[in-house]
């Protein structure tokens, strides 16, 4: 019994600060954050997919692929910690986003034709608005790696 409930404190201290720590480097959770998460969980999958399909699956190369990830949410924090300072709103946390968005979505593409799958083309599209809404001209495409 007092188990149980050292637990279910533990659990709601875990859940405090985790929401606490989202709000301070996120401003909060957003769709534009959770089509991210979304994007960035099944790009490393179809990655570690793709490279069992390819025999290039290594375990060096999935936590490589990990970093990377946690990167792009450093990096969305760091666009959320400059729109405080600027006091912008969300936008530069949201472009910052939709260029993390549009890289994934490519890359999951790439993933999805080294399986094989046809890639339909209101996907290519969709790639495409994504990348004039998270980059200027100079930057389209920088940084896409279908490895991560």
């Amino acid at each position: 019994m007092m188990g149980d409930m050292i637990l279910e404190n533990v659990g709601k201290w875990i859940l405090a600060v985790g929401s606490w720590l989202v709000s301070y480097l996120f401003g909060g959770w957003s769709g534009v954050l959770g089509v991210l998460l979304f994007f960035v969980i099944l790009d490393y999958l179809t990655g570690v997919a793709a490279g069992g399909a390819t025999g290039k699956l290594k375990s060096k190369i999935g936590l490589i692929g990990i970093a990377r990830k946690v990167f792009i949410f450093a990096m969305v924090a760091v666009g959320h910690l400059v729109d405080g300072i600027l006091g912008d709103g969300h936008l530069f946390r949201d472009t910052v986003a939709f260029f993390y968005i549009a890289n994934e979505l490519l890359s999951i593409t790439e993933n999805g034709g080294k399986l094989g799958a046809p890639i339909p083309a209101v996907i290519k599209q969709a790639i495409e608005v994504l990348k004039g809404k998270g980059s200027n001209d100079k930057d389209k495409g920088a940084g896409t790696d279908a490895n991560a």
